[in-house]
């Protein structure tokens, strides 16, 4: 027998009974309550009409009714949808990026005339004490604070409020002796004129040696403090002429300020948008002396945009969900890069034909479980003048998510977008090298790209994969995929593409971050010029790193019964044994580094950090000036 039901009870039905996306649950409920209680009076009616028995309604009708209202009603919301993201049968194939701002930055040495909504002053406290001279106690009288140059002048014509201010904060300002710290804005209205805001910028003490990173900590806390002061257009720092930024590092200052703004509104929506330093239009550091090259300083402080364009493109692969980023989007942010370029990067992605060609099995392995196609991804850099001296590779783990496969995560899973990190850095770095156009090197930029997800296809415990050198893998964790993937990008650079000397990033191991914690990325390498050179870069760049052993005893961990090593060894070493494994895909003639960046990639409080970028940049440019 046919039920059939009159249409007033079917729209009931596709009201109350479906999940249409235009109501919440109990907005649905309620709604469809009320149309079944109005329409249940006349139900009885309509039943025993002759009308109603003779012209049905069929419940398939009702069933074609609440589909069609529940795909208009989804279209509906799909087309207002802030970002771009996967449909039901299809994934995403871009990725928005966040643009650095449009903010000047501009130097000058005339300090006659400091007209700015904020003026920062940089203050440098006196010189330490002597070997010898009494040491004062902190709880002594607060000595008389000693201003010069524009300060001193600034002082007097704000009838000499910026000593006061000096001596209420004391304890902890110490008169500018503590680096990157500030006072309390002061908003002070002088002879009836327009109120200006002024904050004092701790430099450290007059004739101390100045940290690595120092330029960049200026940079940082001057951006901060123009976020925090609202409603300023302009801003002034004043820096005194016993400072020399002849001699810093100015690019390190803008790299510093404009990373610094970075702000992920991609996914945000309404007063959840969050903009920093929303109204700032221009800044200009004011020089009290001369510059021996204003030329030079202006093209430091393009120099240091240019690396924070690479950090904020590291900081968006990392902090994208993964509806949003997998191994086709990422691709495509890859051909961006090289299309934004000038001519200086060209981008080749080997799909999967091309990489079964070149027998990457521990790759394919891996990206066998992904929803995607693998995307083997190159991008080269070559200077404009086409002189090359030195070739290198950088290869960065490109996992877009990471369940650990079948030996799945138990906990922490909502946090595996990042172990995409090593491509992030990768390919931040990429971004800001082909602006920054260093002569001399030839760079490599490679991502083998997939995720590590559970299917009906995805390798499971004891398969052995083989590698496009012919070594053989015994799987002993899924989880411990990150590595197979490197293993075939690492043959890739140095076989393929003949790389003098690699590096190479990932987000590999818990055991480095349980050592090294989340501050300091860990350096695996048997080259000792090479750990030099990471060493100095990470000091220059403010990327701590720390140099690890290689213990070859350890390489007994990886011994497989069936095939040439495992993927993985016990869980003690475990970070020695994963840089060990590597080894297995280089020449072992060559300068090579593993960088294990699994712990200052994130950080709780903000996300993404971008960290790498800096690094992987400064240590391409260095190539280039070292032959």
């Amino acid at each position: 027998m046919k039920l059939t039901l009159p249409s007033s009870i079917i729209v009931a039905m596709a009201l109350y009974g479906t999940r249409a996306t235009a109501f919440s649950t109990i907005a649905r409920h309620q709604f469809g309550r009320n149309v079944v209680s109005t329409a249940a009076k006349s139900a009885a009616a309509s039943f025993l009409s002759a009308g109603a028995l003779l012209n049905p309604t069929p419940v398939s009708a009702a069933r074609s009714f609440t589909t069609g209202f529940s795909a208009l009603r989804m279209a509906d919301v799909d087309s207002e949808a802030p970002f771009k993201t996967w449909t039901f049968d299809k994934s995403c194939d871009s990725m928005e990026c966040n643009e650095v701002g449009s903010i000047s930055i501009s130097i000058s040495y005339d300090a006659s005339a400091v007209e700015s909504d904020l003026i920062v002053l940089g203050i440098q406290g006196p010189e330490k004490e002597k070997e010898g001279d009494e040491k004062k106690d902190d709880d002594e009288d607060v000595p008389e604070p000693m201003l010069l140059g524009k300060a001193k002048e600034l002082d007097e014509q704000f009838g000499g409020a910026l000593t006061d201010l000096l001596s209420q904060n004391y304890k902890e300002f110490k008169h500018g002796a503590k680096a990157s710290s500030t006072t309390p804005t002061l908003t002070i209205v002088a002879n009836g004129g327009k109120a200006k805001k002024v904050i004092l910028l701790g430099l450290g003490n007059e004739g101390e040696d100045v940290d690595d990173d120092f330029m960049a900590k200026l940079g940082s806390t001057l951006a901060s403090q123009c976020d925090a002061t609202k409603n300023i257009k302009t801003c002034s720092l004043v820096l005194p002429s016993s400072l020399s930024i002849d001699d810093m590092p100015v690019a390190d200052m803008s790299t510093g300020f404009y990373s610094a703004l970075y702000s992920d509104n991609r996914y945000r929506t309404g007063d959840k948008i969050k903009k920093m330093a929303e109204t700032l239009e221009s800044v200009s550091v004011v020089v009290e002396g001369e510059l021996s090259d204003s030329a030079a300083t202006a093209t430091a402080i393009e120099s240091g945009k240019a690396i924070a364009k690479g950090v904020f493109m590291s900081k968006d692969i990392v902090n994208a969900p993964h509806n949003v980023l997998n191994s086709e989007s990422l691709a495509n942010v890859a051909r961006k890069i090289a299309e934004e370029s000038g001519g200086t990067i060209t981008c080749t992605i080997l799909g999967k034909e091309e990489c079964e060609k070149r027998g990457m099995g521990a790759y394919l392995g891996v990206a066998r479980g992904s929803e995607t196609q693998p995307q083997f991804i190159h991008l080269t850099y070559t200077p404009k003048s086409g002189n090359v001296s030195k070739k290198v590779g950088i290869v960065g783990k490109g996992l877009l998510f990471d369940t650990g496969g079948y030996n799945i995560k138990t906990a922490g899973m909502e946090l595996m977008k990042f172990d995409c990190g090593g491509s992030a850095a990768v390919l931040g770095a990429a971004k800001a090298v082909g602006e920054l156009a260093p002569e001399g090197v030839e760079a490599h930029f490679i991502v083998a790209a997939c995720e590590n997800m559970i299917n009906d296809r995805a390798i499971v415990p004891s398969d052995v994969l083989t590698a496009s050198n012919g070594v053989t893998i015994e799987i002993i964790n899924t989880d411990a995929e990150g590595r197979l993937t490197l293993a075939d990008a690492l043959v890739y650079a140095d076989k393929e593409v003949g790389c003098e000397s690699i590096i190479e990033l990932s987000t590999l191991t818990g055991a480095c971050m349980v050592s090294l914690g989340t501050k300091v990325c860990g350096v695996w390498t048997s080259d000792d010029d090479l750990a030099s050179d990471l060493s100095n870069v990470s000091k220059k760049t403010g990327e701590k790193s720390w140099r690890m052993p290689l213990e070859k005893e350890y390489n007994d961990q990886l011994k497989s019964k069936i095939a040439d090593i495992t993927n993985c060894g016990t869980r003690y070493g475990g970070a020695i044994t994963a840089a060990l494994f590597l080894e297995n895909f280089v020449d072992k003639k060559k300068p090579f580094a593993h960088i294990d960046i699994a712990g200052p990639v994130w950080d709780d409080k903000v996300g993404a950090t971008g960290f790498g970028a800096k690094m992987v940049t400064e240590w391409v440019s260095m190539q280039g000036k070292s032959e």
